[in-house]
């Protein structure tokens, strides 16, 4: 299933400032820190520098850049998260997609190396492997695309046909060229697979919930049936049912009439007296 958005909601589910997921993200572990620190020390010293070159001329101007250049290890995540998001915001149109999961499986990367001396003075290079899992998911038009994330305990819970939801993004309208995905959320188990998290998760989820239930709104329209319309009497029919009923009303009266012409006995004296047959028939109805 895909589902165009508008841009609005794109915009929405994709943040210009990067959140605070985002900010965690690239706050990243403490070496990372550690080179963020080092930056802003050589730029303080590069401003100080540069203040002695050109004199007293412009204090106001650089001192604020050394404000600015000092609180890099601060800052400097909420820049490069917000870059990458730009890279999402690019692409003229997105698109709520939901498929299901087709296969998992996990495997060991290479994320780096490291060259160290080992007790004898020989050079030995380490390699850095991170288990990853590869999650792939596909829709009944035969797309499918595949993610791969470093692994977690959470993703234990995850099952082959679980139901999976992201974004998709392309430069045409209609979608028929991906370009690129978000991070894939699993509602069976309230689960997000991501490496980096594009989205604004509670947006996504909201916006989740409302297209599903259009759609078993609209599943329940076309298969609820569809009531009889009722078909008005034929006027010739209702008339002849007034005519049956008007025909046994006379009947009744004839019949009250045929027995007071009788010669039926009336009283005690009579009954020996042979009955005559009255000439008059009763009237056949037809139902």
């Amino acid at each position: 299933m895909l589902i165009p958005l508008t841009r609005k909601t794109f915009e929405e589910l994709i943040p210009v400032v990067a959140t605070g997921a985002q900010y965690t993200y690239y706050w990243g572990k403490l070496r990372d820190l550690l080179r963020r620190l080092l930056i802003s020390v050589v730029g303080i010293f590069a401003v100080l520098i540069i203040r002695l070159i050109i004199g007293d001329g412009f204090n106001e101007f650089l001192l604020i850049c050394g404000i600015v250049v000092g609180l890099y290890w601060l800052w400097g995540p909420v820049l490069w998260a917000s870059l990458r998001n730009l890279e999402c915001r690019k692409y003229s149109y997105c698109g709520f997609w939901q498929g299901r999961v087709l296969d998992f499986y996990v495997t060991e990367e290479l994320i780096g190396t490291e060259e160290t001396v080992n007790s004898r003075g020989d050079l030995v290079v380490v390699e850095n492997r991170e288990r990853c899992l590869n999650l792939e998911v596909g829709d009944e038009t035969d797309f499918s695309t595949r993610l791969q994330v470093p692994l977690k305990r959470s993703h234990r819970a995850i099952d082959l046909g679980d139901i999976a939801e992201m974004l998709v993004f392309s430069h045409r309208g209609d979608l028929s060229r991906i370009a690129k995905t978000s991070d894939i959320y699993i509602p069976d188990h309230n689960l997000w697979v991501s490496d980096y998290p594009n989205l604004q998760r509670d947006a996504f989820i909201e916006v989740s919930r409302r297209l599903n239930a259009r759609i078993q709104a609209e599943s329940l329209d076309r298969e609820q049936p569809r009531q009889r319309k009722r078909t008005p009497k034929n006027p010739s029919t209702k008339g002849a049912l007034v005519r049956r009923d008007s025909d046994e009303g006379r009947y009744n009266e004839r019949d009250s009439y045929a027995r007071r012409d009788s010669d039926e006995p009336t009283d005690y004296a009579d009954r020996d007296r042979p009955r005559r047959q009255s000439s008059r028939r009763r009237p056949k109805i037809e139902w």
